[in-house]
């Protein structure tokens, strides 16, 4: 039952290709869009100083939450997962346009700001066929290997 809503992905028992170490490198994807973030917001930060100071979480927050939503919505996937070769999908195969990429991205920052969501994600991708983290359960998308798409 669960392979058949999600139809247009590859079968997690048939096609383990698709999923295999996507956990890990979703960790490192993760990592290199916060060095990317970082430089961004720094860049930022060097045209509008002394003032930025006063609201570098903000422009951080806010810079990670544009890349993002930018970066998904025209490869599905951000520089980090590019990087790493793994893009996202909908249950249906397709690729993200902005308005997934922008709701992808408001439930990633939710799950990410607090600890209770972060485990239960963690949890969630251990356990699904797919390695699916909690908000990408929630829309019914899944990470894939790009590489193994061709």
């Amino acid at each position: 039952m669960y392979t058949e809503t999600m139809s247009g992905l590859p079968d997690p028992e048939y096609q383990a290709e698709f999923y295999q170490d996507v956990p890990s490198k979703r960790v490192i994807a993760w990592l290199i869009d916060i060095v990317i973030t970082l430089a961004l917001t720094l860049l930022v930060l060097v045209f509008t100083f002394p003032i930025s100071l006063f609201f570098l979480p903000f422009w951080f927050m806010t810079i990670g939450f544009l890349y993002r939503t930018f970066t998904i919505s025209r490869w599905s996937a951000t520089l980090g997962m590019r990087l790493m070769a793994i893009e996202l999908r909908h249950s249906d195969g397709s690729r993200f346009d902005l308005p997934s990429a922008l709701m992808h991205t408001v439930l990633f920052s939710v799950a990410s700001s607090f600890v209770l969501p972060q485990l239960i994600s963690l949890a969630v991708a251990m356990n699904t066929p797919r390695k699916q983290l909690l908000h990408d359960l929630l829309m019914g998308t899944a990470a894939v290997n790009r590489a193994a798409r061709s």
